[in-house]
């Protein structure tokens, strides 16, 4: 083992384990294996290397193991007081370990009576992650060495001595020869230095160096941001979904996608969209903000899909659909047809997959219902995406509504032109609220949104309930209107009032949000409120945003053939 002097072995209190080391300075172990670390001192020796001698430690990094066995995050980074100099260990490809035919995996450990180490040879059991954090590993034979007390925080290695995971749990005995261990993969979702370390198909060194140089600093910076948003911009709406209750940290974050992510391209957009973030809006270039002139960058990057409903004359229930792409700046219809209401879902979701066909391969899509002003409460994000596809819109793209009344106005259209161009690159904007049964008289309410310059506004009523108090603020060029489809019904309610803790929580959502990253921020809330335990109950559940910048849509041309036709 002399090619492989990185094994450690660790002394804390009581507890004897292993670990290794993975720079000059650091060393991987259990959690668990350093747990009376707030009483007593962390040793490592290097059984390969005895004249290095024992060297005390630290522990700089904690994976927030609580102490059951079957706790996540027994992960520990443990800081030398001095370097040691000893090559680390290596690491293979993420999953190495369940390649088929199984390879033979190699612990070395320090069970008691061997404090010169000993080795477990094992395999890993082929299938998913247990809990979404351990491989399963079970014994070559029944005749050699078990994972006993003294492998937790061994490496487990292939033959040419990579590593692939961690040895957390152990369960040896007579008849039973089996353990635990955490992949890399699941580590560096605790600890973002080993990103960097592991090898992933698809990323060159470089790319994985810049990423994790970047979540360093974030970190350093004190960073606020939306993991999970910053997530779902970077995979795109057909990428994998948003893991069960989402991300606790940047780094975490940024490991699922370096692992979990298939498409190469997710880590790049991931560390621009952190770069822009520590960067500011002065320095946003690749997501194509407004240019110094004024022109409209940020919003050129968007390339809508406009699902554009209007009456048709036939009759209240019927409608005349038009779904359409946009790319080069042109419109290019996919399908039209006139309808009854009862259809129109059904037709939308025949021709939503043919719309993003149309789209420049990679575009930032955007999902736009410009419908009727009597309709814009109509539950379009919770619609599914097909009849083989029960993920609702709103879960898989950025989607939007647009009121078509406004959407046509050539008055509204310049004067909403104007504000987008003071709101690109400048500060989030604050939500004004708009309170269930406000005795607020709506010329009132007309004054006060022109003299305070609002960008954004909260409605704590659905349209409906809010009556001329919503028509209000489609009128004026307010940007973005957002509301709970099912808030209030009516003003006079006895008892707290639904609405306004929506917007207690609205307001607390979007605080330092962009007006033009918000239709990926709603994205977000859609996603964490569709996967939550009691989803009928989160506050976003039921949100309508009302987004309207008309520098994504630049031509408003009518149907190249007749609907009715």
């Amino acid at each position: 083992m002399s090619s492989a002097a990185w094994h450690t072995r660790i002394e804390c209190g009581n507890a004897v384990g292993a670990g290794f080391l993975v720079s000059a300075r650091h060393v991987l172990t259990c959690a668990h294996v350093i747990a009376a670390s707030d009483t007593s001192a962390v040793s490592v020796s290097f059984p390969n290397r005895a004249e290095l001698g024992a060297v005390t430690a630290t522990v700089a990094v904690h994976g927030g193991w609580r102490g059951g066995d079957t706790d996540p995050g027994d992960v520990a980074v443990l800081e030398l007081e001095r370097e040691v100099p000893l090559a680390p260990a290596v690491f293979a490809s993420p999953g190495a370990e369940r390649d088929i035919p199984s390879p033979e995996l190699i612990a070395y450990g320090f069970p008691r009576g061997y404090d010169e180490g000993a080795l477990a040879l094992y395999r890993a059991v082929p299938g998913p992650l247990i809990a979404g954090e351990w491989v399963q590993l079970e014994a070559v034979s029944g005749h050699g060495q078990p994972l006993a007390d003294g492998f937790s925080g061994a490496a487990v290695t292939l033959a040419d001595g990579s590593v692939v995971g961690m040895v957390t749990a152990v369960a040896g005995g007579r008849d039973v020869r089996a353990g635990r261990m955490l992949p890399t993969e699941v580590m560096a979702r605790y600890w973002s230095g080993l990103g960097e370390l592991v090898p992933t198909p698809g990323h060159t060194p470089d790319e994985l160096r810049e990423l994790y140089d970047l979540v360093r600093r974030a970190e350093r910076d004190g960073l606020t941001c939306d993991h999970d948003r910053l997530y779902v911009d970077a995979v795109g709406a057909f990428g994998p979904a948003l893991p069960k209750g989402g991300f606790g940290s940047l780094a975490s974050a940024a490991a699922y996608v370096q692992w979990e992510v298939s498409a190469p391209e997710a880590v790049s957009r991931f560390a621009a969209r952190v770069r822009e973030l520590l960067d500011g809006p002065g320095d946003r270039g690749g997501r194509g903000d407004a240019a110094p002139d004024g022109s409209p960058g940020r919003a050129a990057a968007w390339s809508p899909v406009v699902v554009d409903i209007e009456h048709s004359g036939a009759g209240p229930d019927h409608v005349t659909v038009e779904v359409s792409a946009y790319r080069d700046g042109r419109r290019r219809p996919v399908g039209a047809r006139r309808l009854p209401w009862s259809g129109v879902r059904a037709y939308v979701q025949e021709h939503i997959d043919e719309a993003v066909a149309q789209l420049v391969p990679g575009a930032d899509e955007l999902l736009a219902f410009v419908l009727p002003r009597g309709r814009l409460n109509e539950p379009v994000a919770r619609w599914e995406c097909g009849a083989d596809d029960p993920t609702p819109l709103g879960c898989a793209y950025p989607l939007v509504v647009a009121d078509r009344a406004r959407h046509r106005s050539g008055r509204l259209r310049h004067q909403l032109h104007k504000k987008w161009q003071k709101l690109d690159g400048g500060p989030a904007a604050a939500v004004h609220r708009i309170e269930c049964g406000t005795p607020e008289r709506p010329q009132r309410l007309r004054k006060r949104l022109w003299d305070d310059g609002a960008d954004l506004i909260g409605f704590a009523s659905s349209p409906a309930a809010a009556g001329e108090h919503f028509e209000v603020g489609l009128t004026v060029p307010v940007p973005v209107l957002l509301w709970s489809r099912t808030g209030c019904p009516e003003a006079g309610h006895e008892g707290p009032c639904p609405g306004g803790a929506f917007l207690d929580e609205l307001a607390e959502s979007v605080a330092g949000v962009p007006p033009a990253d918000l239709p990926h921020h709603v994205l977000s809330l859609r996603l964490t409120a569709d996967a939550a335990d009691e989803a009928d109950r989160h506050w976003a559940r039921d949100v309508q945003l009302l987004w309207d910048d008309p520098r994504c849509f630049p031509e408003t041309a009518a149907p190249l053939h007749s609907p009715v036709a």
